[in-house]
């Protein structure tokens, strides 16, 4: 299919059809629904095959070895705070800011995305790799998992190569390539997760993740080079002079953020498995956290969306054209994620008795999950704007009072095992969506009815 109109026709129930047509009539509006149209279609398919791949992973590993597998990822989430180096938001916001009236700039954008991707990536993998039997012995009272964080280095690498690449697709608004992409990734990874899983345990399910992330990452370079020489952008390595404050003023704050939020995460998650039972309450936490990934995807999917829509709008009209596509945004997500989550805390013993015995007394943490699902969707689109104006440094002190918190307010509750580790994070986030609301609405929106930003606060421009 080549347009997204014929799927609306013939979906759209007659009582929406004045909302269609609004849609139709305006082309920022039509960018924004046929983006999230096609995000929308990728992301459901694989989030559907990741819940199930999850449900059969877990029965197979039971609720200690999904705690082992959780921690792994988690272990994984610290370097890769590093490994990235804030390239993949980097280049989502340069590239659709560039790719139309300076090609040639974005080019650059895309040739130093990838270079600092793969040496950003190859140096913390190989650190991950070094430092993983002290880490597994040392920080999470589990030296057997050594080898099998070793083996979660690779997604380091890959990982970090990959993200650069997504966030360049989304530059280019080219989101039904990446909704196949998706789609094809997901498929694939599916026999991957389980299949190594059924064959090799908890160190198949590690290969797994690695050979999921490994394909997708293939087919993402050879659809941003599509997607790049389609739009006449062409590739270059050269550091320009002016990207040196693109560097500082985006990039860095984005790997700070990585920084905060990736061995925040970490450190709560190790505070709870060095206590009694802790690997099975980690296990319970890490189910609830894919129930979390499943319902937060359509403000993940309308996230990928709004910022290249954003940072191209606020360079045509200036950043008070940006509050009413925020404001769309925040009551898509809330008319779409509200509803689920109430849905999914009602039924939460049911779902937790799917994943094998032990796991249905965990349903508290499930429905504590969910509801922190419910607070990022409004959160989102407010972070986005923050982003696409190119403050990164006030999105870093939001990072760093969400981290303080999240870690504080575990240290409080861990004893309440996976409880206390989802509470404290439910906590943390409505916090930082406070921030960011008040950071929005200060900085970004002082002066919307003049249609400007304010004149004391200017937009940094790379």
């Amino acid at each position: 299919m080549t347009s997204v109109k014929p799927v609306l026709d013939a979906l759209c129930p007659a009582v929406l059809r004045t909302y269609k047509a609004r849609i139709e009539a305006s082309p920022l509006g039509y960018r924004l629904a046929r983006g999230a149209f096609w995000s929308l279609i990728g992301t459901v398919l694989s989030r559907s095959l990741s819940v199930v791949s999850s449900i059969l992973v877990a029965r197979m590993l039971g609720k200690v070895g999904m705690g082992e597998l959780g921690i792994i990822q988690s272990t994984v989430g610290i370097f890769s705070a590093f490994a990235g180096l804030g390239m993949g938001l980097t280049a989502t916001k340069f590239v659709a800011e560039y790719r139309a009236k300076d090609p040639r700039r974005a080019g650059a954008v895309l040739g130093l995305s990838a270079s600092v991707s793969w040496a950003s990536g190859a140096v913390m993998s190989l650190a991950m790799f070094v430092l993983a039997p002290w880490f597994a012995q040392h920080t999470l009272a589990a030296p057997q998992l050594a080898g099998m964080i070793r083996v979660g280095s690779v997604l380091l690498l890959i990982g970090s190569v990959n993200g650069a690449q997504t966030g360049a697709l989304a530059g280019f608004e080219a989101f039904k390539t990446i909704a196949r992409l998706n789609l094809i990734c997901g498929l694939l990874s599916f026999p991957l997760m389980v299949g190594g899983t059924w064959w090799l345990g908890l160190v198949g399910a590690v290969w797994g993740l690695n050979g999921s992330v490994a394909v997708n990452c293939l087919f993402s370079h050879l659809a941003l080079r599509r997607e790049a020489a389609a739009a006449g952008v062409p590739f270059s390595a050269t550091l320009q002079p002016n990207q040196w404050g693109m560097l500082w003023r985006f990039s860095l704050p984005s790997v700070l953020c990585n920084v905060i939020f990736g061995p925040a995460n970490w450190a709560c998650s190790a505070l709870l498995v060095n206590r009694p039972n802790g690997y099975a309450e980690m296990g319970v936490f890490n189910v609830a956290l894919s129930w979390f990934n499943a319902v937060s995807f359509l403000p993940g999917v309308l996230a990928l969306v709004i910022l290249p829509v954003l940072s191209s709008q606020a360079a045509e009209a200036g950043y008070g054209s940006q509050k009413k596509i925020v404001a769309l945004a925040i009551r898509a997500n809330a008319i779409a994620v509200i509803p689920v989550a109430l849905f999914i805390a009602c039924v939460s013993p049911l779902i937790m008795s799917f994943y094998g015995a032990g796991f249905r007394e965990g349903w508290p943490t499930l429905v504590v999950t969910v509801v922190t699902a419910a607070i990022l969707a409004v959160q989102v689109p407010l972070a986005q704007a923050i982003t696409a104006s190119g403050r990164m440094w006030i999105m870093f002190f939001t990072h760093v009072s969400y981290g303080v918190l999240y870690f504080g307010l575990t240290f409080a509750m861990v004893e309440w095992g996976a409880l206390g580790l989802s509470t404290a994070r439910l906590f943390a986030y409505i916090v930082n969506a406070v921030w960011v609301w008040w950071f929005a609405s200060k900085y970004i929106w002082a002066d919307t009815r003049a249609g400007t930003m304010n004149a004391a606060s200017p937009p940094e421009s790379a």
